[in-house]
């Protein structure tokens, strides 16, 4: 019953608003709600392309610090590559890549892996998950490398391991470093999310195309999916400040009591 109102609501309001000849209005307004409902698609497609963006990036970027062998020239390569090449490309590259490598799987080992019930969304995440990783892994190391020695030293010290050391020391001193590129990053992530529908994927930007295609009304309703785009990234935008200013450390504490604390030193 809500959303019938809300519906009817909205219908009154486009009917005072004027459809011109040339350019409409109305036209740019009725693209919203059709737009909106694809909303969920395109923060399905961020978020799981930065979750998994982050952690290999936070790989990458302790592969590098550390000059892991083997690793180490592998990383350096893949990051070159994902670096030097369109994002539209590796998309493509996933889209036709990963069933690839799975029908080849499935003749060598006699497997039966169904190749088609795989959703389109796994293999944009994927190209974008990378793709992040490569560009933030160098935000990541930067942050790690900018940790006060001392602290790190501190806390090997009192006995840490290199993964408690990373934990309790390292991520949380450089996340404070990291998070404005980070949220940058992710505003882009946002946007580049549109290039999904290369893929098949029925995004906001691809649910326009459709709309412009229904009425070549094109430039109006790229008008209506850029506002929404726009508002999309003010939000984040508000939001990363939030987290800025909650993880802002107004003095400086010391570090080495709060170490010694967690490592159970009276």
């Amino acid at each position: 019953m809500t959303i019938y109102l809300a519906a009817s609501w909205y219908d009154n309001f486009l009917k005072l608003i004027p459809d011109g000849t040339s350019f409409s209005w109305r036209a740019v307004f009725d693209a919203f709600p059709s737009i909106l409902e694809r909303l969920p698609i395109t923060l399905g497609l961020t978020l799981g392309g930065a979750f998994f963006g982050l952690i290999l990036a936070l790989f990458f970027a302790i592969v590098k610090i550390n000059r892991v062998r083997i690793l180490y020239p592998i990383q350096a390569v893949f990051v070159s590559f994902l670096r030097g090449t369109p994002i539209l490309v590796q998309l493509m590259l996933t889209y036709y890549g990963i069933p690839l490598v799975l029908n080849i799987i499935n003749r060598k080992y006699n497997l039966n892996l169904n190749i088609n019930g795989i959703p389109a969304s796994v293999f944009a995440i994927t190209a974008f998950a990378f793709n992040e990783a490569a560009y933030t892994s160098e935000t990541i190391r930067a942050a790690i490398l900018s940790v006060d020695p001392g602290e790190i030293e501190a806390a090997r010290a009192l006995g840490m391991t290199n993964a408690q050391v990373y934990r309790r020391v390292i991520i949380p001193n450089a996340a404070v470093v990291a998070v404005p590129t980070l949220i940058n990053t992710l505003i882009g992530l946002t946007k580049g999310t549109s290039l999904a529908f290369s893929a098949g994927i029925v995004e906001m930007f691809a649910q326009a195309q459709i709309l412009g295609g229904a009425d070549y009304r094109y430039f109006e309703r790229y008008i209506a999916v850029a506002l929404i785009y726009w508002a999309i990234s003010v939000i984040i935008e508000n939001i990363g400040r939030l987290i800025e200013k909650k993880m802002d450390i107004t003095e400086s504490p010391d570090i080495s009591e709060d170490i010694a604390a967690e490592g159970g030193i009276k």
